[in-house]
Protein backbone atom coordinates (compact mmCIF):
# COMPACT_ATOMS: atom_id res chain seq x y z
CA UNK A 1 0.00 0.00 0.00
CA UNK A 2 1.08 3.06 -0.72
CA UNK A 3 1.08 6.16 1.46
CA UNK A 4 2.14 9.85 1.63
CA UNK A 5 3.97 11.01 5.12
CA UNK A 6 3.97 14.53 5.61
CA UNK A 7 6.88 16.14 8.42
CA UNK A 8 6.17 19.70 8.36
CA UNK A 9 7.68 22.00 9.94
CA UNK A 10 10.85 19.67 10.53
CA UNK A 11 12.00 20.90 14.01
CA UNK A 12 15.67 21.75 15.36
CA UNK A 13 16.56 23.38 12.34
CA UNK A 14 17.23 26.80 11.65
CA UNK A 15 14.04 27.96 8.67
CA UNK A 16 11.16 25.93 7.82
CA UNK A 17 11.43 22.64 5.87
CA UNK A 18 8.86 20.59 5.03
CA UNK A 19 9.65 16.47 3.91
CA UNK A 20 7.40 14.74 1.83
CA UNK A 21 7.79 10.61 1.73
CA UNK A 22 6.03 8.18 -0.56
CA UNK A 23 5.91 4.84 1.55
CA UNK A 24 5.87 1.50 -0.28
CA UNK A 25 4.70 -0.49 3.01
CA UNK A 26 7.00 0.93 5.52
CA UNK A 27 9.72 1.87 3.68
CA UNK A 28 10.20 5.25 1.79
CA UNK A 29 10.23 4.80 -2.01
CA UNK A 30 10.71 8.41 -2.93
CA UNK A 31 11.35 11.58 -0.63
CA UNK A 32 10.35 14.99 -1.75
CA UNK A 33 12.48 18.04 0.29
CA UNK A 34 10.48 21.80 0.45
CA UNK A 35 11.78 24.94 1.51
CA UNK A 36 8.79 26.71 2.33
CA UNK A 37 9.63 30.25 2.45
CA UNK A 38 11.22 32.48 -0.27
CA UNK A 39 14.49 34.12 0.02
CA UNK A 40 15.22 37.62 -2.19
CA UNK A 41 18.08 39.22 -0.02
CA UNK A 42 19.87 39.24 -3.97
CA UNK A 43 17.32 41.91 -5.00
CA UNK A 44 17.92 44.57 -2.35
CA UNK A 45 21.77 44.58 -2.63
CA UNK A 46 21.18 45.34 -6.46
CA UNK A 47 21.97 48.99 -6.94
CA UNK A 48 23.89 49.08 -4.01
CA UNK A 49 27.73 50.59 -3.26
CA UNK A 50 29.43 46.68 -2.87
CA UNK A 51 31.46 47.46 -0.51
CA UNK A 52 28.04 47.39 1.82
CA UNK A 53 26.87 44.45 0.21
CA UNK A 54 28.28 42.09 3.06
CA UNK A 55 26.39 43.67 6.22
CA UNK A 56 22.90 43.35 4.11
CA UNK A 57 23.77 39.68 2.64
CA UNK A 58 24.90 38.62 6.15
CA UNK A 59 21.47 38.70 7.39
CA UNK A 60 20.46 36.13 5.22
CA UNK A 61 20.35 33.57 8.71
CA UNK A 62 20.96 34.71 12.22
CA UNK A 63 22.52 31.26 12.58
CA UNK A 64 25.22 31.42 10.09
CA UNK A 65 26.76 34.77 11.80
CA UNK A 66 29.50 35.38 9.80
CA UNK A 67 29.92 33.40 6.29
CA UNK A 68 27.69 35.27 4.10
CA UNK A 69 29.24 38.70 5.57
CA UNK A 70 33.17 36.85 4.96
CA UNK A 71 31.42 35.55 1.60
CA UNK A 72 30.23 38.49 0.80
CA UNK A 73 33.24 40.70 1.39
CA UNK A 74 35.76 38.23 -0.30
CA UNK A 75 33.40 38.41 -3.54
CA UNK A 76 34.16 42.42 -3.84
CA UNK A 77 37.88 41.54 -3.15
CA UNK A 78 37.67 38.98 -5.99
CA UNK A 79 36.00 41.06 -8.26
CA UNK A 80 38.14 44.22 -7.66
CA UNK A 81 41.69 42.03 -6.89
CA UNK A 82 42.08 43.22 -3.80
CA UNK A 83 44.42 42.04 -1.34
CA UNK A 84 44.27 41.76 2.31
CA UNK A 85 47.19 41.82 4.98
CA UNK A 86 47.73 38.49 6.43
CA UNK A 87 46.77 39.48 9.86
CA UNK A 88 43.27 40.06 8.51
CA UNK A 89 43.72 36.41 6.83
CA UNK A 90 44.31 35.11 9.98
CA UNK A 91 41.62 36.84 12.02
CA UNK A 92 39.01 35.49 9.52
CA UNK A 93 40.36 31.88 9.87
CA UNK A 94 39.63 32.08 13.79
CA UNK A 95 36.42 33.50 13.30
CA UNK A 96 35.53 30.75 10.64
CA UNK A 97 36.86 28.23 12.85
CA UNK A 98 35.56 29.45 16.18
CA UNK A 99 31.92 29.17 14.19
CA UNK A 100 32.77 25.62 12.97
CA UNK A 101 33.84 24.70 17.24
CA UNK A 102 30.80 26.42 18.28
CA UNK A 103 28.23 25.79 15.59
CA UNK A 104 28.69 21.77 14.99
CA UNK A 105 28.77 21.14 18.98
CA UNK A 106 25.79 23.19 19.62
CA UNK A 107 24.57 21.19 16.15
CA UNK A 108 25.19 17.59 18.11
CA UNK A 109 23.85 18.36 21.22
CA UNK A 110 21.14 21.24 20.97
CA UNK A 111 19.88 19.69 17.64
CA UNK A 112 20.88 16.37 16.33
CA UNK A 113 21.34 14.38 20.03
CA UNK A 114 17.78 14.25 20.89
CA UNK A 115 17.35 11.72 18.00
CA UNK A 116 19.55 9.52 19.20
CA UNK A 117 19.06 10.29 23.29
CA UNK A 118 16.04 9.12 25.09
CA UNK A 119 15.10 12.14 27.04
CA UNK A 120 12.68 10.31 29.60
CA UNK A 121 14.10 7.10 29.27
CA UNK A 122 17.38 9.26 31.69
CA UNK A 123 14.89 9.16 34.57
CA UNK A 124 15.29 5.61 35.41
CA UNK A 125 19.49 6.15 35.17
CA UNK A 126 21.16 4.90 38.12
CA UNK A 127 23.95 8.35 38.75
CA UNK A 128 26.51 6.09 39.77
CA UNK A 129 26.27 3.85 36.56
CA UNK A 130 26.49 7.27 34.85
CA UNK A 131 29.56 8.71 36.33
CA UNK A 132 31.14 5.43 36.07
CA UNK A 133 30.27 5.44 32.69
CA UNK A 134 31.52 9.04 32.17
CA UNK A 135 34.61 8.86 33.41
CA UNK A 136 35.32 5.67 31.71
CA UNK A 137 35.39 7.85 28.32
CA UNK A 138 36.44 10.62 29.36
CA UNK A 139 38.13 13.03 31.43
CA UNK A 140 35.86 15.58 31.51
CA UNK A 141 35.81 16.79 35.61
CA UNK A 142 31.86 16.95 35.66
CA UNK A 143 31.36 13.23 36.57
CA UNK A 144 30.96 12.60 39.96
CA UNK A 145 27.59 10.71 40.70
CA UNK A 146 26.42 14.08 42.75
CA UNK A 147 26.68 15.93 39.13
CA UNK A 148 24.43 13.38 37.38
CA UNK A 149 21.49 13.34 40.45
CA UNK A 150 21.32 16.99 40.40
CA UNK A 151 20.80 17.18 36.73
CA UNK A 152 18.44 13.76 37.02
CA UNK A 153 16.60 15.83 39.40
CA UNK A 154 15.80 18.82 37.43
CA UNK A 155 14.70 16.48 34.83
CA UNK A 156 12.23 15.11 36.79
CA UNK A 157 11.00 18.33 37.90
CA UNK A 158 10.68 19.05 34.40
CA UNK A 159 8.64 16.06 32.94
CA UNK A 160 6.31 15.42 35.99
CA UNK A 161 5.43 19.37 35.87
CA UNK A 162 4.42 18.66 32.11
CA UNK A 163 6.51 21.84 31.12
CA UNK A 164 9.46 19.97 28.87
CA UNK A 165 9.76 23.04 27.18
CA UNK A 166 12.33 22.69 24.53
CA UNK A 167 12.16 18.76 25.13
CA UNK A 168 8.28 18.83 24.41
CA UNK A 169 6.61 16.94 21.84
CA UNK A 170 9.87 14.35 21.50
CA UNK A 171 9.50 10.69 20.41
CA UNK A 172 10.38 9.74 23.83
CA UNK A 173 9.98 6.12 24.49
CA UNK A 174 10.10 4.94 20.60
CA UNK A 175 11.72 1.52 19.88
CA UNK A 176 14.39 3.57 17.70
CA UNK A 177 15.84 4.19 20.64
CA UNK A 178 18.94 2.11 21.88
CA UNK A 179 20.70 3.76 24.79
CA UNK A 180 20.65 2.44 28.19
CA UNK A 181 19.27 4.92 30.69
CA UNK A 182 23.07 5.64 31.95
CA UNK A 183 24.21 6.97 28.65
CA UNK A 184 20.85 9.07 28.52
CA UNK A 185 21.52 10.07 31.74
CA UNK A 186 24.97 11.36 30.32
CA UNK A 187 23.93 12.92 26.86
CA UNK A 188 21.31 15.02 29.21
CA UNK A 189 23.78 16.60 31.22
CA UNK A 190 25.99 17.30 28.36
CA UNK A 191 23.24 18.86 26.23
CA UNK A 192 22.98 21.42 29.75
CA UNK A 193 26.98 21.74 29.66
CA UNK A 194 26.53 23.02 26.38
CA UNK A 195 24.70 25.79 26.60
CA UNK A 196 26.65 27.74 28.77
CA UNK A 197 29.67 26.56 27.14
CA UNK A 198 28.14 28.41 23.67
CA UNK A 199 27.81 31.19 25.59
CA UNK A 200 31.06 31.74 26.89
CA UNK A 201 32.95 30.71 23.13
CA UNK A 202 31.38 33.15 21.57
CA UNK A 203 32.64 36.05 22.59
CA UNK A 204 35.57 35.32 20.12
CA UNK A 205 33.41 36.72 17.69
CA UNK A 206 32.86 39.86 19.36
CA UNK A 207 36.67 40.32 20.71
CA UNK A 208 37.57 40.67 16.55
CA UNK A 209 33.85 42.00 15.25
CA UNK A 210 33.27 43.90 17.75
CA UNK A 211 29.66 41.66 18.72
CA UNK A 212 28.15 38.34 17.96
CA UNK A 213 26.30 37.55 16.04
CA UNK A 214 26.45 39.21 13.01
CA UNK A 215 30.48 40.52 13.60
CA UNK A 216 31.38 43.50 12.10
CA UNK A 217 33.40 42.91 8.47
CA UNK A 218 35.12 45.17 5.88
CA UNK A 219 36.09 44.72 2.42
CA UNK A 220 40.11 44.99 2.57
CA UNK A 221 40.39 43.08 5.60
CA UNK A 222 39.69 43.33 9.51
CA UNK A 223 37.44 46.07 10.98
CA UNK A 224 39.59 45.55 14.42
CA UNK A 225 42.46 47.52 15.34
CA UNK A 226 45.35 45.83 17.46
CA UNK A 227 47.50 47.49 20.24
CA UNK A 228 50.34 45.95 21.42
CA UNK A 229 50.25 47.02 24.65
CA UNK A 230 46.65 47.88 26.89
CA UNK A 231 47.10 51.80 26.90
CA UNK A 232 45.09 54.27 26.01
CA UNK A 233 43.47 52.34 22.58
CA UNK A 234 42.83 49.26 24.80
CA UNK A 235 39.01 50.46 24.15
CA UNK A 236 38.61 50.42 20.53
CA UNK A 237 41.36 47.91 19.62
CA UNK A 238 42.29 44.40 19.97
CA UNK A 239 45.31 44.63 23.02
CA UNK A 240 47.41 42.34 25.07
CA UNK A 241 43.81 41.42 27.34
CA UNK A 242 41.72 40.92 24.33
CA UNK A 243 44.00 38.39 22.99
CA UNK A 244 44.72 36.40 25.85
CA UNK A 245 41.02 35.98 26.28
CA UNK A 246 41.09 35.14 22.81
CA UNK A 247 43.85 32.04 24.35
CA UNK A 248 41.35 31.35 26.92
CA UNK A 249 38.88 30.63 24.83
CA UNK A 250 40.24 28.48 22.36
CA UNK A 251 41.68 26.63 25.40
CA UNK A 252 37.92 26.37 26.24
CA UNK A 253 36.71 25.36 22.98
CA UNK A 254 39.81 22.52 23.04
CA UNK A 255 38.77 20.91 26.56
CA UNK A 256 35.19 20.58 25.44
CA UNK A 257 35.61 18.94 22.01
CA UNK A 258 38.20 16.32 23.70
CA UNK A 259 36.61 16.13 26.81
CA UNK A 260 32.80 15.73 26.10
CA UNK A 261 31.89 16.07 22.16
CA UNK A 262 34.26 13.75 20.86
CA UNK A 263 33.56 10.92 23.30
CA UNK A 264 30.18 11.51 23.49
CA UNK A 265 29.99 10.80 19.67
CA UNK A 266 32.13 7.62 19.87
CA UNK A 267 29.94 6.43 22.66
CA UNK A 268 26.55 7.13 21.05
CA UNK A 269 27.42 5.83 17.52
CA UNK A 270 28.63 2.52 19.16
CA UNK A 271 24.81 1.42 20.06
CA UNK A 272 23.95 3.22 16.65
CA UNK A 273 25.84 0.79 14.12
CA UNK A 274 23.34 0.04 11.64
CA UNK A 275 23.09 3.98 10.76
CA UNK A 276 26.84 3.01 9.37
CA UNK A 277 24.95 1.60 6.58
CA UNK A 278 22.18 3.85 5.67
CA UNK A 279 21.66 7.43 4.56
CA UNK A 280 24.25 7.73 2.06
CA UNK A 281 22.78 10.76 -0.54
CA UNK A 282 24.01 10.73 -3.72
CA UNK A 283 27.28 10.06 -3.37
CA UNK A 284 29.08 12.66 -4.93
CA UNK A 285 30.82 15.83 -2.94
CA UNK A 286 31.86 18.87 -3.58
CA UNK A 287 34.03 21.69 -1.44
CA UNK A 288 35.37 24.99 -2.54
CA UNK A 289 38.89 24.86 -0.08
CA UNK A 290 39.57 27.67 2.77
CA UNK A 291 41.84 28.38 5.65
CA UNK A 292 44.73 29.95 3.40
CA UNK A 293 48.04 29.99 5.11
CA UNK A 294 49.31 31.98 2.28
CA UNK A 295 46.68 34.55 1.02
CA UNK A 296 43.28 33.78 -0.26
CA UNK A 297 44.63 33.95 -3.70
CA UNK A 298 47.41 30.57 -2.89
CA UNK A 299 44.75 27.56 -3.40
CA UNK A 300 47.42 25.27 -2.67
CA UNK A 301 47.84 26.37 1.17
CA UNK A 302 44.03 25.88 1.88
CA UNK A 303 43.60 23.74 5.09
CA UNK A 304 40.49 22.46 3.67
CA UNK A 305 41.26 21.68 -0.15
CA UNK A 306 39.31 22.35 -3.03
CA UNK A 307 37.54 19.48 -5.30
CA UNK A 308 35.10 17.11 -6.75
CA UNK A 309 34.91 13.67 -5.78
CA UNK A 310 32.08 11.86 -8.42
CA UNK A 311 30.86 8.58 -7.11
CA UNK A 312 33.36 7.78 -3.95
CA UNK A 313 36.15 7.74 -6.08
CA UNK A 314 38.52 9.29 -3.80
CA UNK A 315 41.56 8.13 -6.23
CA UNK A 316 40.57 11.14 -8.82
CA UNK A 317 39.55 14.83 -7.66
CA UNK A 318 37.81 17.22 -10.04
CA UNK A 319 39.02 20.86 -9.63
CA UNK A 320 36.13 23.35 -9.28
CA UNK A 321 36.75 26.58 -10.93
CA UNK A 322 33.62 29.17 -9.34
CA UNK A 323 34.33 31.05 -12.36
CA UNK A 324 33.42 28.74 -15.16
CA UNK A 325 29.50 29.03 -16.86
CA UNK A 326 29.35 25.28 -17.63
CA UNK A 327 30.05 24.20 -14.22
CA UNK A 328 27.95 25.51 -10.94
CA UNK A 329 24.61 25.89 -12.34
CA UNK A 330 21.19 26.41 -10.24
CA UNK A 331 18.14 24.88 -11.92
CA UNK A 332 14.88 25.94 -11.28
CA UNK A 333 12.36 23.10 -12.96
CA UNK A 334 10.61 22.05 -9.38
CA UNK A 335 11.17 25.25 -7.96
CA UNK A 336 9.41 28.38 -7.34
CA UNK A 337 11.46 30.61 -9.82
CA UNK A 338 11.09 31.46 -13.26
CA UNK A 339 13.93 32.35 -15.47
CA UNK A 340 13.25 34.58 -18.53
CA UNK A 341 14.49 32.01 -21.22
CA UNK A 342 12.59 29.00 -19.97
CA UNK A 343 12.75 26.75 -16.67
CA UNK A 344 14.31 23.78 -17.73
CA UNK A 345 18.55 25.90 -18.32
CA UNK A 346 20.38 26.33 -15.32
CA UNK A 347 22.26 29.40 -14.69
CA UNK A 348 25.87 30.50 -13.92
CA UNK A 349 25.33 32.46 -10.37
CA UNK A 350 26.92 35.51 -12.43
CA UNK A 351 23.91 35.26 -14.85
CA UNK A 352 21.28 34.24 -12.06
CA UNK A 353 17.63 35.67 -11.74
CA UNK A 354 15.63 35.59 -8.65
CA UNK A 355 12.24 35.70 -10.28
CA UNK A 356 9.56 34.63 -7.80
CA UNK A 357 6.89 32.73 -9.39
CA UNK A 358 4.23 30.91 -6.71
CA UNK A 359 2.86 27.96 -8.41
CA UNK A 360 1.94 25.79 -5.43
CA UNK A 361 -1.51 25.00 -3.74
CA UNK A 362 -3.38 27.02 -1.73
CA UNK A 363 -2.61 26.85 1.83
CA UNK A 364 -3.78 24.74 3.68
CA UNK A 365 -2.85 22.17 1.40
CA UNK A 366 -2.79 18.52 1.68
CA UNK A 367 0.55 17.56 -0.76
CA UNK A 368 2.58 19.11 -2.67
CA UNK A 369 2.07 18.89 -6.53
CA UNK A 370 5.71 17.10 -6.34
CA UNK A 371 5.25 15.95 -10.15
CA UNK A 372 6.08 19.75 -11.05
CA UNK A 373 7.37 22.92 -8.44
CA UNK A 374 7.46 21.80 -5.17
CA UNK A 375 10.12 24.01 -3.52
CA UNK A 376 11.37 27.85 -2.74
CA UNK A 377 15.25 26.15 -3.12
CA UNK A 378 16.52 26.24 -6.61
CA UNK A 379 18.45 23.00 -7.37
CA UNK A 380 22.69 23.82 -7.66
CA UNK A 381 25.13 21.34 -10.04
CA UNK A 382 28.31 20.83 -10.62
CA UNK A 383 28.59 19.94 -14.21
CA UNK A 384 25.17 18.31 -13.95
CA UNK A 385 25.55 16.53 -11.61
CA UNK A 386 24.08 16.71 -7.36
CA UNK A 387 26.57 16.81 -4.76
CA UNK A 388 26.60 16.61 -1.49
CA UNK A 389 28.73 19.71 0.49
CA UNK A 390 29.39 20.00 4.30
CA UNK A 391 31.77 17.83 7.02
CA UNK A 392 31.44 14.66 5.22
CA UNK A 393 32.63 16.24 1.93
CA UNK A 394 35.34 17.85 3.65
CA UNK A 395 36.80 15.12 5.97
CA UNK A 396 36.39 12.84 2.21
CA UNK A 397 38.35 15.73 0.47
CA UNK A 398 41.26 15.20 3.35
CA UNK A 399 41.64 11.87 3.62
CA UNK A 400 41.59 11.44 -0.09
CA UNK A 401 44.48 14.34 -0.15
CA UNK A 402 46.65 12.77 2.21
CA UNK A 403 46.19 14.41 5.30
CA UNK A 404 47.62 12.75 8.34
CA UNK A 405 45.71 14.39 10.78
CA UNK A 406 42.46 13.19 8.65
CA UNK A 407 43.44 10.04 8.37
CA UNK A 408 44.87 9.29 12.07
CA UNK A 409 41.10 10.64 13.22
CA UNK A 410 39.45 8.85 10.57
CA UNK A 411 41.13 5.20 10.63
CA UNK A 412 41.18 5.54 14.70
CA UNK A 413 37.62 6.14 15.19
CA UNK A 414 36.74 3.53 12.70
CA UNK A 415 38.91 0.85 14.28
CA UNK A 416 37.19 2.26 17.74
CA UNK A 417 33.72 1.17 16.22
CA UNK A 418 34.98 -1.77 14.23
CA UNK A 419 33.81 -0.37 11.08
CA UNK A 420 35.18 -0.09 7.54
CA UNK A 421 35.90 3.18 5.43
CA UNK A 422 32.68 2.54 3.60
CA UNK A 423 30.60 3.31 6.35
CA UNK A 424 31.39 7.37 6.80
CA UNK A 425 29.09 6.99 3.60
CA UNK A 426 25.74 7.14 5.94
CA UNK A 427 23.68 9.46 8.58
CA UNK A 428 26.76 8.18 11.10
CA UNK A 429 29.40 8.86 8.92
CA UNK A 430 27.74 12.39 8.29
CA UNK A 431 27.59 13.32 12.06
CA UNK A 432 31.02 11.65 13.09
CA UNK A 433 32.72 13.32 10.34
CA UNK A 434 31.59 16.66 11.48
CA UNK A 435 32.38 15.72 15.29
CA UNK A 436 36.63 14.90 13.66
CA UNK A 437 36.32 18.13 11.92
CA UNK A 438 35.43 20.16 14.73
CA UNK A 439 38.56 18.06 16.28
CA UNK A 440 40.92 19.25 13.17
CA UNK A 441 39.45 23.23 13.50
CA UNK A 442 40.37 23.74 17.33
CA UNK A 443 43.54 21.89 16.63
CA UNK A 444 44.15 24.82 13.72
CA UNK A 445 43.32 27.40 15.61
CA UNK A 446 46.31 27.21 17.86
CA UNK A 447 48.60 27.99 14.74
CA UNK A 448 47.23 30.37 13.46
CA UNK A 449 46.52 32.51 17.04
CA UNK A 450 50.49 31.56 17.60
CA UNK A 451 51.13 32.98 14.02
CA UNK A 452 49.23 36.52 14.68
CA UNK A 453 50.93 36.59 17.72
CA UNK A 454 54.30 36.40 16.33
CA UNK A 455 53.21 39.07 13.24
CA UNK A 456 52.48 41.08 16.49
CA UNK A 457 55.46 40.95 18.12
CA UNK A 458 57.37 41.24 14.99
CA UNK A 459 55.63 44.93 14.29
CA UNK A 460 53.05 43.97 12.49
CA UNK A 461 49.55 45.43 13.57
CA UNK A 462 47.79 46.01 10.04
CA UNK A 463 44.89 44.39 9.36
CA UNK A 464 43.07 46.73 6.51
CA UNK A 465 44.25 47.29 3.02
CA UNK A 466 43.62 51.37 2.18
CA UNK A 467 44.14 50.94 -1.47
CA UNK A 468 41.67 50.85 -4.24
CA UNK A 469 38.86 52.05 -1.99
CA UNK A 470 38.08 54.61 -4.23
CA UNK A 471 35.45 53.70 -6.51
CA UNK A 472 37.11 55.86 -9.17
CA UNK A 473 39.87 53.32 -9.43
CA UNK A 474 37.79 50.32 -10.04
CA UNK A 475 36.94 49.13 -13.16
CA UNK A 476 33.65 50.22 -15.56
CA UNK A 477 32.72 46.30 -15.08
CA UNK A 478 34.12 44.10 -12.65
CA UNK A 479 33.10 40.43 -11.46
CA UNK A 480 33.74 37.89 -8.76
CA UNK A 481 33.09 35.19 -6.41
CA UNK A 482 33.67 35.06 -2.78
CA UNK A 483 33.66 31.31 -1.74
CA UNK A 484 34.14 29.85 1.54
CA UNK A 485 33.58 26.55 3.70
CA UNK A 486 31.08 27.08 5.76
CA UNK A 487 29.94 25.07 8.68
CA UNK A 488 27.35 23.40 6.44
CA UNK A 489 29.46 23.14 3.38
CA UNK A 490 30.13 24.95 0.34
CA UNK A 491 29.53 28.60 0.43
CA UNK A 492 29.51 30.90 -2.69
CA UNK A 493 28.58 34.53 -3.54
CA UNK A 494 28.83 35.82 -6.87
CA UNK A 495 28.88 39.82 -7.75
CA UNK A 496 28.80 41.73 -10.83
CA UNK A 497 29.83 45.55 -10.38
CA UNK A 498 28.99 47.68 -12.83
CA UNK A 499 29.40 51.95 -12.76
CA UNK A 500 30.78 51.39 -8.73
CA UNK A 501 26.83 49.44 -7.92
CA UNK A 502 25.84 46.20 -7.51
CA UNK A 503 24.38 44.76 -11.04
CA UNK A 504 23.84 41.73 -9.94
CA UNK A 505 24.41 39.13 -7.06
CA UNK A 506 23.36 35.52 -6.37
CA UNK A 507 24.22 33.60 -3.24
CA UNK A 508 24.62 29.67 -3.51
CA UNK A 509 24.59 27.75 -0.19
CA UNK A 510 25.24 25.06 1.64
CA UNK A 511 21.50 23.57 2.25
CA UNK A 512 20.47 24.77 -1.48
CA UNK A 513 23.20 22.33 -2.64
CA UNK A 514 21.91 19.45 -0.09
CA UNK A 515 18.11 20.39 -0.08
CA UNK A 516 17.43 21.18 -3.47
CA UNK A 517 14.43 19.62 -5.35
CA UNK A 518 14.67 17.23 -8.22
CA UNK A 519 16.36 18.97 -11.80
CA UNK A 520 15.22 19.17 -15.10
CA UNK A 521 16.61 15.49 -15.71
CA UNK A 522 14.79 14.55 -12.97
CA UNK A 523 17.83 13.93 -10.71
CA UNK A 524 16.99 13.79 -6.89
CA UNK A 525 19.37 16.34 -4.18
CA UNK A 526 21.21 15.00 -0.84
CA UNK A 527 18.40 15.01 1.39
CA UNK A 528 15.86 12.89 -0.92
CA UNK A 529 17.93 10.49 -2.01
CA UNK A 530 19.30 9.90 1.33
CA UNK A 531 16.09 9.33 2.70
CA UNK A 532 14.77 6.76 0.32
CA UNK A 533 15.20 2.99 1.47
CA UNK A 534 14.45 4.26 4.93
CA UNK A 535 12.35 1.87 6.94
CA UNK A 536 10.21 3.14 9.39
CA UNK A 537 9.22 1.46 12.69
CA UNK A 538 6.13 3.71 13.57
CA UNK A 539 5.32 6.00 10.73
CA UNK A 540 3.34 8.33 13.48
CA UNK A 541 6.94 8.75 14.44
CA UNK A 542 9.24 9.10 11.73
CA UNK A 543 12.01 9.42 14.02
CA UNK A 544 14.58 8.29 11.13
CA UNK A 545 13.62 11.11 8.92
CA UNK A 546 14.20 13.17 11.34
CA UNK A 547 17.84 11.46 12.19
CA UNK A 548 18.78 11.40 8.16
CA UNK A 549 17.76 14.95 7.95
CA UNK A 550 18.98 16.46 11.11
CA UNK A 551 22.68 14.76 10.05
CA UNK A 552 23.11 17.33 6.96
CA UNK A 553 22.24 20.23 10.24
CA UNK A 554 19.31 22.04 8.16
CA UNK A 555 20.17 25.77 7.84
CA UNK A 556 16.68 26.45 5.89
CA UNK A 557 16.82 30.47 6.46
CA UNK A 558 19.84 30.17 4.67
CA UNK A 559 18.54 29.22 1.87
CA UNK A 560 14.90 30.57 1.96
CA UNK A 561 13.39 33.80 3.31
CA UNK A 562 9.92 35.08 4.23
CA UNK A 563 7.22 36.26 1.08
CA UNK A 564 3.95 38.29 1.45
CA UNK A 565 1.41 34.76 -0.30
CA UNK A 566 -0.22 37.80 -2.01
CA UNK A 567 3.01 38.97 -3.20
CA UNK A 568 2.70 41.97 -0.99
CA UNK A 569 5.65 43.92 1.29
CA UNK A 570 5.61 42.32 4.58
CA UNK A 571 7.67 45.01 5.85
CA UNK A 572 9.09 48.46 4.81
CA UNK A 573 12.09 49.94 6.92
CA UNK A 574 12.86 54.21 5.91
CA UNK A 575 17.21 54.39 6.34
CA UNK A 576 17.82 57.86 6.50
Amino acid sequence: MSTRIVVDPITRIEGHLRIEAQMDGGVIQNAYSSGTMVRGIETIVQGRDPRDAWAFVQRICGVCTLVHGLAGVRAVEDALKYPIPPNAELIRNLMVAAQYVHDHVMHFYHLHALDWVDLVSALSADPQATSTLAQSISRYPRSSPGYFSDVQKKLKGFVESGQLGIFANGYWGHPAYKLPPEANLMAVAHYLDALAWQRDVAQLHAIFGGKNPHPNLVVGGMPCAISIDSGNQAGTAVDVVGLELVRSLIVKMHEFVEQVYVPDTVAIAGFYKDWFTQGEGVGNFMCYGDFPAKGFGDRSSYRVPGGVILKRDLSKIHEVDLHAEDEIQEFVTRAWYDYKDGKNQGLHPYQGETEFAYTGPESPYKHLDVENQYSWLKSPRWRGQPVEVGPLARILMLYATEDAQTKELVDGTLKTLDLPFEALYSTMGRTAARTLETQIMVDAMDGWYDQLLANIRAGDVRTFNEELWDPTTWPSKAQGVGHMEAPRGALGHWIVIENGKTANYQAVVPSTWNAGPRDAQGQTGPYEAALQGHTLLDPEQPIEILRTVHSFDPCIACAVHLTDPNGEEVLKIHVR
